[in-house]
């Protein structure tokens, strides 16, 4: 035998979930590399294969068994091992028959803590072959599969049901069974291509047979390729570009072991409807792909992906055609029935959808929505009667035809129907960009009734939720209110909106008071404002901002976002002067002694009684940058503040080295903790920089 060899493992079922597949794949090559490293097993190289009918792994060049290792069993110390007369102790006996040795055969360890007998063996490694059967089990097991099913009389329970395995090391079967199933060395081919045994002589051999003789492409990626690649390809024929969304393609992938792209076409009546919808009923339903012109509008034809190479490939497009007609032909007329009505006509029908039981009616949030939006408008320097508008029309679309076809068109269809209505543009484009950002990186609203309307919306999601006390727990967020409360912070952050939070927060409790649904206690707020800092914190720390400088800022509970986040930057750059960490450690001492203080500080500083040279200069200095900051610090500018501020550390330094101010006389005391308290305040206008860690 080798000291290596390849290594598969295939596991043939029934068609798998196309989203889910990739997932399978990768987690479980993740398990096998798991379980290899775990019993120590080397190897070259690890792929994973995922189609629709089977997930695979193959390991090349994995050693055909463990190294050997010298087990070492530590007895008694060598001091309790033999009497005084040199004979062994009942205890050294005794670890010696547990051994199954002579007590000579024993050995002696040195550590620093003394001499131990010890039994020290040769373990011979256990070979590959018997523990890869365990390996690929427990892989299995620890698939991502919320679900499991039965099939059959049998008790085995996986994502889909077991047809065949394949289990090799080099060109030999290791015999297992698993899913009332043993390990064989033949595979199968394409569904309808090739639905005959495919017999694999060894695991290299595995894809290209696969692919030559089952017609079947095993490799996810590979295929992912192949019909990113047969698409484009299409879609320029027909003299257009095809639109592929990541996630589409993914799915289409995992539907397919054999792609074949084709175009199909659809009547250009159907191109009245928003192209929203009709991109939706060809996406959502069918697993099309769309086309559009060079000026990015929407072509009437489609790019469907079939997985059968078909002798007569027309008769395949004309069912497409024939299948995606009527999907179209609803398109039309929810939009020509919605249209027979002004979008505000349907805001009485919110009445009779509750949001939240205890929150109330959809009808009930959009007028709180409504009244905080204008709200955040007037601030912004914005039309308020316009938010106004917004909010209220904010979730009408929900009741149109369109949307209860398609959920994923909300805001889109509130959009064009408000446009219709010959609704404000700025009023329209809020309906859409209300619900921006969506995930991470997504795009923020671009105008100030948008940006008004997205705010409110979170915001009064955020404290009914908290208020009714179903606040996120765990890994549980049903109201996804992470991604709102980052949602809001990112829009004020990122379009450096001048807005408290924390004011806003009293607004949306102040408008729930008034509906008398729910009653917003102050512990409330302040829940709320804490979980919001928290994404705050994940926000900066996914973008490399060390967690010693959040606290910093945090520490002075700034509640306007675009305020903490000048802070925090003015920290980051601060942070990287050769004086930040000789004045982080005085404002850490200075703070430690003003903790020791009792009773009140004194307020002012009184220069007659500065008697040493370097407080004299330290007290000049002071006095000097306080006029130069303080308008910085008024005005935002904590950059140049505390750039401005570096400039004390010589003084401060000195102070320290030379006067010692915890003094027998009270006035000296008294003064130079004035002075102390005096230096710490100015910085605290920007962070308490006594919370920062060394380099």
């Amino acid at each position: 035998m080798s000291d290596s060899e390849d290594f598969l493992f295939e596991i043939g079922t029934e068609e798998l979930p196309p989203k889910a597949l990739r997932k399978l794949g990768e987690a479980l090559e993740s398990g096998v590399r798991d379980g290899l490293k775990k019993a120590a097993l080397d190897y070259n190289e690890m792929r994973w294969y995922a189609a629709p009918r089977r997930l695979a792994v193959t390991v090349s060049g994995l050693v055909s068994a463990q190294a050997d290792t010298i087990e070492e069993r530590r007895g008694p110390a060598v001091t309790a091992a033999f009497d005084d007369d040199g004979l062994p102790t009942r205890a050294l006996q005794g670890f010696a028959k547990s051994c199954g040795v002579e007590v000579d055969l024993l050995e002696t360890l040195e550590t620093k803590k003394g001499a131990w007998l010890v039994y020290r063996r040769a373990k011979r490694g256990q070979a590959s072959r018997e523990l890869l059967p365990a390996i690929v089990e427990t892989a299995l097991k620890q698939l991502p599969i919320p679900k499991r099913m039965r099939w059959g009389a049998s008790k085995a329970e996986f994502v889909r049901p077991v047809h065949w395995l394949v289990m090799l090391l080099g060109g030999e079967v290791i015999k297992a069974e698993m899913f009332g199933l043993e390990t064989g060395q033949t595979t199968r081919g394409h569904r309808f291509h090739h639905p005959e045994t495919i017999y694999l002589a060894e695991p290299a051999t595995y894809a290209p047979l696969l692919e030559s003789e089952g017609r079947v492409m095993a490799d996810f990626e590979a295929r992912r390729e192949a019909v990113r690649g047969q698409v484009m390809e299409v879609a320029n024929e027909i003299g257009g570009t095809a639109v592929i969304d990541s996630a589409l393609l993914d799915e289409v992938t995992g539907m397919v072991e054999w792609p074949v792209a084709l175009a199909g076409d659809f009547d250009t009546r159907f191109l009245e409807v928003p192209p929203e919808a009709l991109i939706s009923a060809m996406k959502g339903h069918q697993k099309y792909f769309h086309v559009v012109n060079e000026a990015g509008e929407l072509m009437p034809h489609f790019i469907t992906v079939s997985n059968i190479e078909s002798t007569n490939m027309e008769v395949v497009r004309s069912g497409n055609e024939r299948v995606i007609r009527p999907r179209l032909s609803d398109a039309v007329f929810f939009w020509q029935q919605d249209r027979k009505q002004p979008l505000s006509a349907l805001a009485a029908r919110l009445e009779r959808v509750v949001f939240q039981k205890k929150l109330g009616t959809l009808q009930e949030k959009s007028i709180r929505i409504a009244s905080l939006a204008a709200e955040i408008a007037a601030q912004l320097g914005g039309d308020r009667a316009q938010a106004q508008q917004a909010g209220e029309l904010s979730k009408c679309d929900l009741m149109t035809e369109m949307v209860g076809e398609f959920p994923e068109l909300q805001g889109i269809m509130g959009r064009y129907y408000a446009t219709l209505d010959g609704a404000p543009r700025e009023v329209a484009a809020a309906l859409d960009e209300q619900y921006l950002p969506r995930f991470a990186g997504d795009a923020l609203p671009q105008h100030v009734i948008a940006e008004s309307l997205a705010i409110a919306d979170k915001l009064d999601t955020l404290i009914g939720i908290f208020a009714i006390g179903q606040s996120p727990s765990g890994d549980k967020d049903p109201f996804a209110l992470r991604r709102a409360a980052l949602g809001v912070l990112r829009i004020i952050i990122e379009k450096a909106l001048p807005l408290d939070l924390e004011q806003l927060l009293k607004s949306v409790a102040g408008y729930y008071d008034a509906q008398g649904k729910v009653s917003v206690s102050d512990e409330t707020i302040e829940h709320a404002f804490s979980f919001m800092m928290g994404r705050l914190q994940g926000y900066y720390v996914d973008q490399g901002i060390r967690r010693d400088l959040f606290d910093a800022v945090l520490s002075r509970r700034p509640t306007e976002p675009r305020d903490f986040d000048l802070r925090l930057r003015a920290v980051e750059a601060f942070r990287k002067l050769p004086q930040a960490e000789s004045l982080a450690a005085a404002n850490k001492r200075i703070a430690n002694i003003l903790k020791k203080v009792e009773g009140d500080i004194p307020a002012k500083i009184d220069p007659s009684l500065l008697t040493e040279a370097s407080e004299q200069a330290l007290f000049a200095a002071l006095s000097k940058l306080t006029d130069v900051v303080t308008p910085m610090f008024a005005a935002g500018d904590y950059t140049r503040a505390l750039t401005e501020l570096a400039a004390l550390q010589a003084a401060v330094d000195l102070f320290f080295d030379e006067v010692m101010v915890m003094v027998d006389d009270d006035a000296l005391r008294n003064n130079r903790i004035a002075l102390l308290n005096a230096l710490l305040d100015l910085f605290m206008q920007a962070a308490d920089l006594s919370r920062l860690q060394a380099a």
